[in-house]
């Protein structure tokens, strides 16, 4: 049977949602994709819960969806470029990772509503008016609240209680990378831990950094959460491994490299509920009316096979359920 004679039979109060439907899918909307690392595996998988949810609520990339990717390599001028010419192209909506791509895109453009993910207090950056009314062209999920940076110093101290020294790799040049360092000093002193600021430009810098802190000994290490450290999540994490140092990492995507552990939120959640908004959007909804979220899950996650070369004994609370 014919679609046009299927729609006739229905009746008119039936045919109209799915000629409506009909014309909607009929319009190819544009939507831009901008992170401020690279295309690599945590990227591809957390974009891949992303365009499954929003498949499932009915946007298919060469259907109704047509989409440009832009990554930023760590780069903070890459980032601003990547920022400038999605802008230019003015999609329906813009996906946006991390505070250093929003704020880019921000610069750029006040009238192409953006979704941003893992952005570090928006409100006290300046890229939101509130979480419950942003007010202006964007919002979004929030990374984590800085408390969580307490806990990355918190953890070091519980898996390896004879730190007394920590190293925290930051961006001081991030408003998130400030209060990043911030919380961390605060809770330094209640844990008997100096802390000592670590801010490599350049990767070759990394391991001269890592290997002259280490040599005075009772060393763990931070690394807080900006672009240009998970681009160089590898040699980061294999320094702390050849100098012996414990660390605790703002996103799992360090562990995956070899890293010991990390605390964050559960980003793959937080694309899948990107993507209701993004289709919330795309149907009419304005980003200044929906509220920015804050993460309801968090993930633990430890490297045991780094742990045991560092021959750390983890707490019970850091291993794997047992199996039967």
């Amino acid at each position: 049977m014919k679609r046009r004679k299927f729609i006739t039979l229905l009746g008119g109060a039936a045919a109209w949602p799915l000629a409506a439907r009909a014309q909607q899918d009929a319009r190819i909307r544009r939507l831009g994709m901008v992170t401020g690392i690279t295309d690599e595996a945590g990227t591809r998988a957390r974009y891949a819960a992303f365009f499954a949810e929003l498949a499932r609520l009915g946007w298919m990339e060469g259907r109704n969806l047509r989409i440009d990717y832009r990554w930023g390599e760590g780069s903070a001028n890459k980032i601003r470029e990547n920022a400038a010419e999605l802008a230019a192209l003015a999609p329906d909506v813009i996906v946006a990772t991390g505070g250093a791509t929003l704020g880019a895109l921000l610069e750029s453009t006040r009238s192409v509503p953006i979704v941003f993910t893992l952005v570090p207090d928006p409100v006290g950056s300046g890229f939101v008016d509130s979480l419950s009314r942003p007010g202006g062209n964007a919002t979004g999920f929030e990374q984590f609240e800085y408390g969580v940076s307490a806990k990355w110093l918190e953890l070091l101290k519980e898996i390896a209680t004879g730190v007394k020294r920590a190293a925290i790799f930051w961006d001081p040049k991030l408003p998130a990378g400030i209060g990043q360092f911030a919380i961390i000093q605060s809770v330094a002193p209640s844990l008997g831990i100096d802390v000592i600021p670590i801010k490599p430009s350049d990767p070759s810098e990394i391991d001269r950094a890592i290997a002259s802190f280490a040599t005075a000994g009772n060393g763990g290490l931070i690394v807080t959460s900006y672009p240009q450290a998970v681009v160089q999540r590898e040699l980061i994490a294999m320094a702390a491994a050849r100098h012996m140092l414990p660390a605790v990492y703002s996103t799992k995507d360090f562990v995956v490299s070899g890293g010991l552990m990390s605390y964050s939120a559960d980003f793959i959640d937080q694309y899948r509920r990107a993507a209701a908004y993004v289709d919330r959007i795309l149907k009419g909804e304005k980003p200044a009316d929906l509220p920015v979220q804050t993460p309801n899950k968090y993930e633990l996650v430890v490297n045991l096979k780094t742990a045991k070369a560092l021959g750390l004994s983890m707490p019970r609370r850091c291993l794997p359920a047992p199996t039967r």
